[in-house]
């Protein structure tokens, strides 16, 4: 049928959503998410097998990196050549991959910041990594498809029994979704693996025994803690606190000063230099009198003392609360499964798939190399019976026109052993020959026979692949990449910096706006209506307070952030956003604020879907920018409040319309968690908490009057209950 001027009417809105979700599933698929069987993305797996194709052996020479490059973009990536060139020179970034799979010669950037010369100037060529990772892949080992102009083929996934998705991590943002791996240590992941395959059934917290977390090409000290690390893996969602190495050097005259060798992963140093300099002449590190940056090859930064009589530790710790050399990474094992399908595994989930991956690859590559055995002996054997009827053989050849059919018919000989047998050189047809070709055909015959016994038995092949894991963990243990450099530690003891900052006590009033504009104002008893805002916002918290107080904004996703009265500007302007203060994230929204007091004070928090628990001050602060995760929420699930911890009933409405009472110290104290259930909801979710003391009755503001409630007892119950419906002046606040 002729579709020229073919006209169709479709709504935008379909037009669009189509169009839309075609976008996002080839962003997903093919661009942003890695393969958990290899690893990679598409444009890492086309450049290996475009230097593997090059013949780019870790023992051949090097290559202009513009001809790889060149190679990928015209036969397999119909992309621009900067952004294949910028992933092969993060491929070949030691500080950036931890087990790097190219081998760079010339300027492929710095732990600084720098760029990588041009592709013209730079060579290339694959590591003993990437060779692993290849192995096997003329061995019809996995499938392959067309290429984007169907002249060529290119491998669907990499074959090799390298754990490069844990090894060397994974970072992309697809749309919808994104992904963020820590790399880890290869010889840990094998041990990891062989004990999966020992005991399917084993805990991600016995995994952890072999393999306890992370292993940045940078170094650093983990000092996450334990509990926190052991969800991570589990969920495949969670984040890690690193921190610089450093050593005090000491001098003469009692003089010292702090030098930092290895620095927290994906932090430029010089971007932290100039982190720690802007604050110097901010006056937010009255402890630090210089840094200077002595690095060659290696990190050597120091950090001089304003005098000596300080605390190493005390100053350090300043340092990690304001700059960069104390960095958190966030864990997000979101990943494409064997069949395309996105989505976040825990550890065992990916250890597992990645096995099942290289079972596969095993039999594959078993029943590849089991076809060309039968053949070659089948071969063999055509030339065995040549040597036992050598005249007879001579004389067909000689004399018949068809020499090749009247072989077959002489002696019942394939027609592969006829081709062969034609082919075969004269000088071949003598006595060692013969020799030789049998002692061929006794070792295919035991390697037929071995390889039989491998196909039949999937405990045999668990058995093989556990003693290749075995020999690749001692290869990746020893050499350059195999010690340990990430440290584990427990997390550090709280150190108290609050006297270091000399600020003068004086009463001010904070307002934090509902667009997130932050700033102070002094004085108390402040008139509301003499508070300016931007155009279209208003006001949202006002807290009075002093400026040596350190204030807690507690956000919707269960966080708590410490902020610090001193850090906020004040004047008659508009205030500073309260995200470039901390760390709160766009989706995210503040509960409350208020001031960190008395360390025993306590706090109810309670989430939309009706759990709730009491936390005490001292498990609230968090002087990082991060904050700290107090609440635990789901997916989709919102913190909605956080009160003062007074009175002795709680009273939640839910939006179904229905109110329970009970007491307040049937809601449990805890340090973090999830919570409990405060008012069972079913479908439907927490509308309003309140606490009141029942003798005293409790006050409900109705438009501008308030009054008080009546009895309360009809709603008094056990945590936990669905409660009774309302009344309608309840429903009407």
């Amino acid at each position: 049928m002729d579709q020229a001027g073919h006209i169709e009417d479709t709504r935008l809105a379909d037009a669009l959503s189509e169009r839309y979700v075609a976008y996002a599933l080839s962003t997903i698929m093919s661009r942003s998410l890695p393969d958990v069987r290899d690893g990679l993305k598409p444009v890492h797996r086309r450049l290996l097998f475009a230097m593997q194709q090059l013949k780019l052996d870790p023992t051949s020479g090097f290559k202009k990196c513009a001809r790889v490059v060149g190679d990928v973009i015209g036969k397999f990536h119909p992309h621009g050549d900067a952004s294949v060139y910028d992933a092969l020179v993060r491929l070949a970034q030691d500080f950036a991959a931890r087990y790097p799979l190219v081998e760079g010669q010339g300027n492929f950037g710095s732990i600084d910041g720098d760029g990588a010369a041009a592709m013209r100037y730079t060579e290339s060529r694959m590591t003993e990594v990437a060779r692993v990772m290849l192995e096997g892949i003329n061995d019809d080992a996995v499938d392959f498809r067309p290429t984007y102009d169907n002249e060529d083929q290119e491998p669907v996934v990499l074959p090799g029994f390298f754990p490069n998705l844990l090894a060397n991590g994974a970072a992309g943002i697809a749309v919808g979704m994104a992904t963020n791996i820590p790399p880890h240590n290869a010889a840990e992941i094998y041990r990891a693996a062989q004990l999966l395959i020992e005991n399917p059934s084993v805990e991600i917290k016995d995994l952890l025994e072999v393999m306890p977390g992370p292993d940045f090409p940078t170094g650093g000290i983990l000092v996450e803690d334990r509990a926190s690390v052991l969800l991570a893996y589990e969920t495949g969602r969670g984040s890690f606190r690193t921190r610089a190495r450093w050593t005090v050097e000491k001098s003469r005259g009692g003089a010292w000063c702090i030098i930092v060798t290895e620095i927290p992963y994906q932090v430029q140093k010089s971007k932290l230099i100039e982190q720690i300099a802007l604050l110097m002449e901010q006056k937010k590190l009255p402890l630090l009198g210089d840094v200077r940056d002595e690095s060659t090859t290696d990190i050597r930064l120091v950090l001089e003392p304003k005098t000596r009589q300080c605390d190493p530790d005390v100053l350090m710790e300043t340092l990690f609360r304001n700059t960069q050399l104390e960095s958190r990474f966030s864990l997000n094992m979101n990943v494409l499964n064997e069949e395309r399908v996105p989505g976040v595994m825990s550890l065992r989930d990916v250890l597992q798939s990645w096995l099942d991956h290289i079972h596969v690859v095993l039999v594959r590559r078993s029943r590849h190399r089991l076809e060309a055995v039968l053949k070659r002996c089948e071969i063999l054997d055509g030339f065995l019976l040549v040597y036992l009827n050598l005249d007879e053989v001579i004389r067909i050849v000689r004399e018949e026109d068809d020499p090749k059919a009247a072989l077959m018919a002489a002696f019942a000989l394939t027609e592969l052993q006829a081709d062969y047998i034609l082919n075969m050189r004269l000088r071949s047809l003598r006595k060692l020959e013969e020799l030789e070709i049998r002692r061929e055909r006794d070792a295919l015959g035991k390697e037929q026979a071995s390889l039989e016994k491998l196909l039949d038995s999937e405990q045999r092949r668990w058995k093989s692949i556990a003693k290749r894991l075995h020999e690749l963990e001692e290869r990746f243990s020893a050499g350059l990449y195999g010690p340990r450099r990430t440290t584990i530690s427990e997390p550090p003891a709280e150190i108290d910096t609050s006297l270091i900052l000399e600020t003068e006590k004086e009463p001010v009033t904070v307002l934090l706006s509902k667009e997130g504009w932050i700033r102070t104002i002094k004085g108390h008893g402040i008139d509301p209506a003499t508070f300016r805002f931007k155009e279209g916002d208003e006001g949202g918290f006002v807290l009075e307070c002093q400026t040596t107080d350190r204030l807690c904004l507690m956000g919707k996703a269960g966080r708590a952030y410490t902020i610090r009265v001193s850090d906020l500007p004040g004047g008659r302007g508009f205030g500073q956003a309260i995200r470039t203060l901390c760390d709160l994230a766009q989706n995210d929204e503040p509960v409350a604020l208020f001031v960190l007091g008395d360390e025993d004070e306590k706090w109810l928090l309670a989430s939309a879907e009706g759990r709730g628990m009491v936390v005490a001050t001292r498990n609230l602060g968090a002087e990082k920018r991060t904050g700290r995760q107090v609440f635990n929420l789901g997916e989709g699930e919102e913190l909605l409040a956080c009160l003062k911890y007074e009175g002795s009933h709680v009273l939640c409405l839910g939006e179904n319309k229905k109110a329970l009472v009970f007491p307040l110290e049937q809601v449990p104290e805890m340090n973090r968690g999830r919570g409990v259930c405060l008012q069972k909801l079913g479908d439907s979710r927490l509308k309003s908490v309140r606490l009141f003391t029942l003798d005293e009755g409790l006050l409900w503001k109705e438009g501008q009057r308030t009054r008080p409630l009546p009895d309360l007892s009809p709603y008094i119950s056990r945590r936990g209950a669905a409660g009774k419906l309302a009344p309608q002046w309840m429903l009407r606040k």
